[in-house]
């Protein structure tokens, strides 16, 4: 079934407060999709942001991110007062998120809102806590030390709580239980405004796209909890770490810094990680994006004392084992294949063999710097194509930085114009395509440029920051994109 859909993060929606938030704006951006025509909103991860402010290198894989929970939700709740937060000074741009301001203002709003919770606990906070009990203790115990580490990462604490000795664990838990049981109410009263969202939009006919990074980051619970799904020395440290090799992006290839996995002993456990870690996603999201879906098939293992990526060597990934794992235990999911990048035959394999979609990105259908067949007319129905992604520039920003004979290129295969305007021209070449499903960025439609790109890849500062004005998405907008979904047979 052709649809269509935009690409826009949690922390992109207007508010008052600093950073987009699950409130009244998601709500409204909602009926702006279904007003538009539009079945799908993909999102970046919803977890909490660790280095650099990026979703993927976070704290924990399974928590949700505090900053997107909406205050004045919790006052309507009796949790907060309107006086603790509205006359902070969250930032001064309206179009930018200011991450040092949140850090240092939100969390002292949220505690008081959690205290309020926790003084006459709700009959589903229980109920909760047991759910995800998988992980909800481990991540609260950890941001509780990191909190008395002064933020410090956990290779950096002492031997004992390093090593998760129970004794060393019990004094922890028994010394920061204060700490523990704020860190667990925050995830209560993300996940409950969560899944009221997440129903609010099922309910107009909106599925959510969620992103599934394939790596942890080091200073994760993830790795701290379970160190030995991962690649580390004796020393809890790892030898080899993740990233990709020079290409258009970058000419030093990137340096993620992510520890690899130990493929070997997930696969004798049954990839037991990865089944507990793709049922919780699949229970948040409609549908599941895996970022960095060649990792699979193999990865770029870079020596961990590099500089940059550039001396990596690809080692095999666990191939179609992983997905038949999933699958048997979990059933059949719906899953995009994000399979950018350096694609070798195995890679190729994969995707035909799990019958996932792949992505197509329009950008790199005429950008030399991209390489690869992206072209409409080579399409398979059996695809997702973006105008670009979080990691690309905005179109308009696309067309003022790519070369001149890029951009001929792409004038004169789409039938660009002026009077249109490349960037909807450029969408209509998305929305016109074979694919099953096309999506835009949401800086697209609003005829954004360069100053509003989410990310650059392989640089550090100033990403993830763009937010959507007030007043944005407006009913003559559309109406235009659900003229464009008539037009090109993606209304169901």
């Amino acid at each position: 079934m052709r649809a269509g859909g935009i690409l826009m993060h949690l922390s992109s929606l207007p508010s008052p407060y600093g950073i987009g938030t699950m409130g009244a704006a998601a709500r409204d951006f909602v009926d702006f999709l279904a007003s538009a025509g539009q079945q799908y909103w993909q999102i970046l991860p919803v977890c909490p942001t660790g280095f650099g402010d990026s979703p993927y290198q976070s704290f924990s894989t399974f928590a949700g991110n505090p900053y997107f929970i909406d205050l004045d939700e919790l006052t309507a709740e009796g949790l907060l007062l309107p006086e603790e937060y509205r006359s902070i000074d969250w930032g001064g741009a309206p179009d930018r998120v200011d991450y040092g301001v949140l850090y240092r203002k939100r969390y002292p709003v949220l505690r008081r809102a959690v205290a309020r919770l926790l003084a006459a606990p709700p009959d589903g906070y229980r109920e909760f806590c047991q759910a995800q009990a998988g992980w909800l203790p481990d991540y609260a115990l950890f941001m509780a030390l990191k909190d008395e580490h002064g933020g410090a990462p956990w290779s950096r604490w002492e031997p004992p709580l390093r090593r998760r000795e129970p004794e060393a664990l019990a004094g922890a838990r028994a010394r920061l239980s204060g700490d523990v049981a704020f860190w667990q109410g925050v995830q209560y009263l993300f996940f409950r405004q969560w899944n009221a969202l997440k129903q609010y939009a099922n309910g107009r006919g909106v599925r959510i796209i969620g992103d599934l990074p394939i790596y942890a980051a080091m200073d994760s619970v993830d790795v701290w909890a379970a160190p030995g799904e991962f690649q580390l020395g004796g020393d809890l440290r790892p030898t080899e770490v993740a990233g990709c090799p020079p290409d258009g992006f970058s000419a030093t290839g990137q340096l993620w810094g992510n520890p690899l996995f130990d493929w070997d002993a997930m696969k004798q456990d049954g990839y037991r990680w990865w089944i507990r870690r793709i049922r919780h996603v699949r229970s948040i999201y409609d549908v599941v994006r895996i970022d960095h879906f060649r990792g699979f098939a193999g990865y770029y293992a870079i020596p961990a004392d590099s500089r940059d990526a550039g001396c990596g060597h690809w080692r095999p990934g666990p191939g179609l084992s992983l997905f038949t794992a999933v699958e048997k235990a979990l059933g059949r999911q719906r899953i995009i294949a994000e399979d950018l990048g350096f694609l070798s035959e195995d890679v190729h394999t994969l995707l035909r063999d799990t019958g996932y979609p792949g992505m197509k990105v329009m950008e790199f259908a005429f950008d030399s710097r991209d390489g690869g067949e992206y072209r409409p007319h080579t399409y398979p129905r059996n695809c997702v194509v973006y105008s670009g992604t979080h990691d690309n520039e905005p179109l308009l920003g696309w067309f003022s930085t790519a070369p001149a004979d890029c951009v001929e290129k792409a004038v004169a295969y789409l039938g660009l114009n002026r009077e249109e305007g490349y960037h909807w021209g450029m969408m209509r070449g998305v929305w016109s395509s074979v694919a099953d499903l096309a999506v835009v960025q949401a800086q697209d439609i609003l005829g954004l440029g360069h100053e509003s790109r989410m990310n650059t890849p392989s640089t550090l500062g100033g990403n993830w920051c763009w937010r959507a004005l007030p007043g944005a998405f407006s009913p003559a907008l559309a109406e235009k994109l659900r003229r464009c979904m008539e037009r090109y047979g993606r209304l169901e």
